[in-house]
């Protein structure tokens, strides 16, 4: 619950963000018409993304759907799961790639899927893979992918009118302050990206929370959690523009970096994750 209400608090800072900058691109053109505009072209493009989000993230990662006969095991720990929590299952895929990592992806539960790496199914034992699954479904089950894709939608909605009102409602009908103008087009993307950041980092909690009581196990998923922390930073994956949007949805970031980069990562810190599994279990 606690989650719930932070992710529900940034997704209504980042509607005042908008407004904020909406009003004040009214104010120095005189006309709602360009915010409207922006708006639902924004809108639009992050809807399209949204319905076409299991596609976009599976060509990404050259992922192939893997049949009950192929994968038994992975497909009985689907089937578990799903009905443990009461939900259609997903479709399988497997992707090719030797980072090990897993990802959910889908505009619903009738319509998802989950991908793991050739890297990960290497790399965990079976009962590490079925605290992973159960934390990707959580993530379908939770609707994750509908937040995740509003909080991305809000945030280039608001890039892209901090930019219009730096070019045209810089300077408003009363002779506005152009240094105020210049700051919005540079700390209101900024702002905009730290609270997007923080939703994802909420969810993933709340992912690794559910999925460690649906598969009954947060020790597994610790667990796998440490092994994956290593595995990305000894064969991190080769970060493309279809990429770096996919890997918003993996279990472990799986780029190297360090500093600056995990400062702004998308995924909480490895360590505050197991900390919190662990507890879960009475460590």
């Amino acid at each position: 619950m606690n989650n719930a209400l932070k992710t529900a608090g940034l997704l209504a800072a980042m509607w005042g963000l908008t407004v904020l900058i909406g009003w004040g691109i009214a104010r120095g053109t005189g006309s709602m018409f360009w915010l409207y505009l922006s708006i639902a072209v924004g809108l639009g493009m992050n809807l399209y993304t949204y319905w076409n989000s299991d596609k976009l993230a599976l060509r990404s990662m050259g992922a192939v759907p893997v049949s009950r006969e192929e994968a038994p095991q992975l497909h009985a720990m689907v089937s578990e799961l799903a009905a443990r929590a009461g939900q259609p299952e997903p479709r399988l895929f497997i992707s090719p790639s030797p980072t090990p990592n897993a990802f959910a992806t889908g505009r619903n539960p009738q319509n998802a899927a989950v991908c793991y790496t050739q890297g990960i199914l290497q790399l965990l034992d079976e009962r590490e893979l079925r605290a992973v699954l159960g934390h990707e479904l959580m993530h379908v089950y939770n609707r994750d992918i509908l937040t995740s894709t509003i909080a991305a939608g809000m945030a280039s909605i608001i890039t892209s009118l901090a930019q219009f009102a730096f070019f045209f409602g810089g300077r408003d009908r009363e002779g506005g302050n152009p240094i105020a103008a210049l700051l919005m087009v540079f700390v209101a993307p900024f702002a905009a990206t730290l609270l997007q950041m923080g939703i994802s980092r909420t969810r993933e909690f709340d992912a690794d929370h559910d999925g460690a009581e649906l598969a009954a196990d947060p020790l597994a998923l610790a667990s796998a959690l440490r092994k994956l922390e290593r595995g990305n930073t000894m064969a991190p994956l080769n970060p493309t523009p279809a990429r770096e949007t996919t890997a918003a949805m993996m279990i472990a970031n799986p780029f190297r970096g360090s500093g600056v980069r995990n400062l702004f990562s998308t995924h909480p810190p490895m360590e505050e994750r197991i900390a919190r599994l662990e507890r879960m279990a009475g460590y």
